[in-house]
Parts: structure tokens; sequence; C-alpha cells
């Protein structure tokens, strides 16, 4: 591939480490157009040497753009190359350079949104009053399942964003992500529930267990924390790929809406649990 008219006509031959300089100047007297086509069609490490001499602004730009026209894989060798961590949806100002209100508009609406179904829980909680009333110990456990869910599910989260925006990890490797993350919920779910039962065990003395056994009210908060973190484990390391394919920023997007879904959901499942292993109505 050659572009005329202009002072550089790229081939297929490598540039040199040491013409790197010389080259970036004539690089960035083309259109954005025409610098995109060229990073599309030379090696990696050309394009590389040629990128390192320009702005982070510039090359964010450029990458970005590379992103969108589907080059997402050279997009990601580019950034992990050059040390730049990618975001769908960063500000090509960067953090610092970018104004308040423009960071307010990004997060926003999502916020707004999930706080809107926040009020699911609380409508979750109230519908199961009756088997608070009739067991207040477990109110004691609630705190423990949504806190235990979110902590695990954001962990996972952030692994996947920070191997996804250095380049280790592809939209297209979800599968291995989902058998990983379901192998790791698993086991953490499993000495979490098993820590749960012996804190039921040794440290409920004095309180009102409503004429149920200890060991069934045990039995019950751990298999419920069991399924919570295995859901939220796994699920925290599938939405930043399914932000990332969606387009959306996994950094700004995963934390609150796994949040969301974790609240819900743990509430839902911890009462259901209870009420099945006590025979609660």
């Amino acid at each position: 591939m050659k572009l005329m008219n202009k002072a550089l006509a790229y081939d297929s031959v490598s540039l040199p480490n040491e013409e790197s300089t010389p080259n970036t100047k004539i690089f960035t007297q083309y259109t954005q157009d025409e610098q995109i086509a060229l990073l599309t069609s030379m090696p990696i490490e050309d394009a590389v040497n040629i990128l390192g001499g320009c702005s982070v602004v510039h090359v964010q730009k450029l990458i970005a753009e590379l992103d969108i026209v589907g080059e997402d894989v050279r997009a990601r060798h580019f950034a992990h190359q050059l040390g730049i961590i990618l975001s769908e949806v960063e500000p090509h100002k960067g953090y610092l350079n970018t104004g308040v209100f423009a960071h307010v508009q990004q997060r926003i609406g999502w916020i707004i949104g999930l706080a809107l179904l926040g009020i699911v829980s609380g409508l979750i909680i109230a519908s199961y009053e009756d088997t608070l009333s009739q067991l207040m110990l477990l109110a004691i456990y609630m705190p423990v399942i949504a806190a235990a869910g979110g902590n695990t599910g954001a962990q996972a989260a952030t692994l996947v964003i920070r191997a996804l925006a250095t380049g280790e990890l592809k939209k297209r490797q979800w599968l291995s992500v989902l058998w990983k993350e379901s192998r790791v919920a698993l086991i953490i779910g499993l000495v979490i529930a098993l820590v749960i039962v012996a804190r039921v065990m040794f440290f409920s003395d004095g309180m009102s267990t409503g004429g149920f056994e200890l060991e069934l009210i045990a039995s019950a908060v751990a298999v419920a924390l069991f399924i919570q973190i295995s859901i939220s484990t796994t699920l925290g390391g599938v939405l930043p790929i399914i932000a990332r394919a969606c387009k959306l920023d996994p950094a700004v997007l995963v934390s609150p809406l796994l949040a969301s879904i974790v609240d819900i959901s743990g509430m839902w499942i911890y009462f259901s649990i209870v009420n099945a292993f006590l025979g609660i109505s």
C-alpha cells in the first residue's frame, strides 16, 4: 500500500529504529484518515516506533479510531507496547485534564439509573418482613451476603478490566474467563461458607433462634452465601467483557452495575434459601 503526494510513501519495508524520529515528523503531516490507513498496514513494531514520537493525546485518538474501525487487536498491541491504558470512552484529554462536568456527564446516567434500580432490593426485603420477624438473627447476616458478593465480584472485575486494558485479554476469550472465574468462585464460596458456619455456630450465644436449630440456620446462611459468591464472582469476570463488546467503558459501568445486581440477587437468594431450609412461609 502506498500513499503518495506526501513526503512519505510507505511500503511493506520495515523502518529502522534510528529513523523513527524523522518518520514521526513525516507521519504527522498526513490527515488522520491517512494515518489510520498507514497504521493498519505497517508492521506493529514500526508503527510503535512512529507513535512513540507522537503526543499521548494524539496516540490515544488514533488508537480509539483503530478500535472503532475494527482494528481492536492492533489497537490493543499499540496501547500495550506504548504503556497506554486503553478505555473505550476515556476522554482524549486524560483524567486530570478533563473537566469536572465532563466526568459527571460520563458517570451520572448510570448512577441515577442503578440507584433507582436499588429500590428493588428494598422491596424484596419488605416482602420477607414476616421471615425477619420470626427470626431476627437473619438480619445480622444480611450485610454479610451483600458485602461478600460485592467484594468478590469487584475483585474479579478489577482483574479482568486490567487484563483487557493491557491487552493481555481479548473479548473473544470470554469463555476462558468464564471457566476460570467459575472455578475460582466455587473455591472462594466454599471457604467463606465454612467460615460463616463457624461464625454462626460459635458466636451466636444468647441470640434468639426462633425455635429453629442453630445448625440448620448456619447451613441456610452458608448455602445462600456460597450461591451468592459463586454468581457474583463469575459475573464480575464476564461483565467487563460484555461492556467492552457493547463499546462501553468497563471502568465506569461494571462496579455500579455489579453492586446493584449483587444487592438485588443477594437478598432474593438469601431469603429464598432460608425459607426453603427453615420452612418459614
